[in-house]
């Protein structure tokens, strides 16, 4: 899939700013391709929020851009008010979602660039948060493409894969990650079928997985969450590939809701389990995937989603966004540096792989 998920597109050719976020809004989807067009910070911090932005590394770019955005509008030839604008925006935009750890990666990276930058003037200041922003998308994609080479050697001429969710280029940069091996074994002359968990209860794994799939000309078929144990027990299924929002320094990962499910179906069948993510959604200051903040959801996306009500009016709900998987659930690891074996905890400190 080529679609540029996320970029900014400068007012002039002249220089970076000012210039407007352009993104394509994920709640549209599949029904209408449709790109957002922001310059404003509480927009993106709204599109993160309602996931119009969604996925780890999309997140992670459009954090950074937000904070681009937050001060590019400043009338003033002093830097240091333009340096606190730019903090204060990081720390608004740190609030929108609590799970993905590349949103604070990103936020942090800018911040380092924001305090490094307070001797430039006022539109060398502003440039320089949009190219560090630029470089983020632009590593980001270079990333993606080097997790599906390392993750198209897991796979066969044939192969099926399940996946949950979406990992694809939507919710990175572009090519994505859990999808990555998928796109780049297809690029190799492999055939490979992917089953889509539809993932409830906003549905990314039908809406989104399978239209970028069908997009870029790959047999892809949706099943409900709770048909996955019955398509591994009856069909064939080669490998379980899913993405990652933070994953701790034992290997216990973070995923949407229902991953920590397909991982122990996959056990009972003796499916390999592969997590791909880029080496920015490593959180090895926790120890375990206990300390992994999970985000929980409004109640209105179980009740009521899409606007029709599908439970009683009044009923309790639990909403957890993400699971965590335990690491000795997971076959492998799959980064842009290469495949990590277990023992994880032993392999991401070392960062042998």
């Amino acid at each position: 899939m080529h679609i540029r998920t996320i970029e900014w597109n400068p007012d002039t050719p002249a220089s970076l700013t000012p210039g407007t976020v352009v993104m394509v809004d994920q709640t549209r989807l599949p029904g209408e391709l449709v790109y957002l067009r922001i310059r404003d910070i509480h927009e993106i911090w709204h599109a993160i929020k309602t996931l119009q932005v969604r996925g780890a590394p999309a997140i992670g770019i459009a954090a950074a851009m937000g904070v681009a955005t937050a001060v590019q509008g400043l009338q003033t030839p002093s830097t240091g008010v333009i340096v606190e604008a730019a903090l204060r925006a990081a720390d608004y935009l740190a609030t929108s979602r609590p799970t993905a750890v590349n949103l604070f990666w990103a936020l942090d990276r800018m911040r380092s660039v924001i305090h490094a930058s307070g001797s430039l003037s006022s539109d060398e200041f502003k440039n320089r948060l949009v190219s560090e922003a630029m470089a983020i998308r632009d590593e980001d994609a270079a990333m993606c493409r080097a997790i599906g080479k390392h993750g198209a050697a897991l796979l066969k001429d044939g192969d099926t894969v399940l996946t949950h969710c979406n990992a694809g280029g939507l919710a990175t940069a572009e090519y994505g990650t859990a999808l990555a091996p998928i796109y780049v074994a297809t690029e190799q002359g492999k055939t490979i079928r992917v089953y889509a968990d539809e993932t409830r209860p906003l549905l990314q794994g039908s809406r989104l997985t399978a239209w970028e799939l069908m997009q870029a000309g790959v047999d892809v078929t949706v099943i409900c969450d709770n048909m996955a144990a019955h398509v591994m027990k009856t069909r064939t299924v080669n490998a379980v590939m899913v993405g990652a929002d933070r994953i701790a320094a034992n290997g216990d990962t973070a995923n949407k809701i229902g991953t920590y499910g397909l991982a122990v179906l996959a056990r009972a069948h003796r499916i390999p389990f592969y997590v791909l993510a880029p080496s920015s959604t490593f959180d090895l200051s926790l120890p375990s995937g206990e300390r992994i903040p999970i985000e929980e959801r409004a109640a209105e996306e179980i009740t009521q989603g899409f606007g029709k009500r599908t439970a009683p009016d009044g009923v309790k709900t639990y909403s957890p966004a993400f699971d965590v998987t335990p690491g000795e659930l997971i076959t492998a690891i799959v980064c842009e540096k290469g495949i990590i074996q277990p023992p994880f905890r032993a392999s991401l400190a070392s960062g042998a792989f």
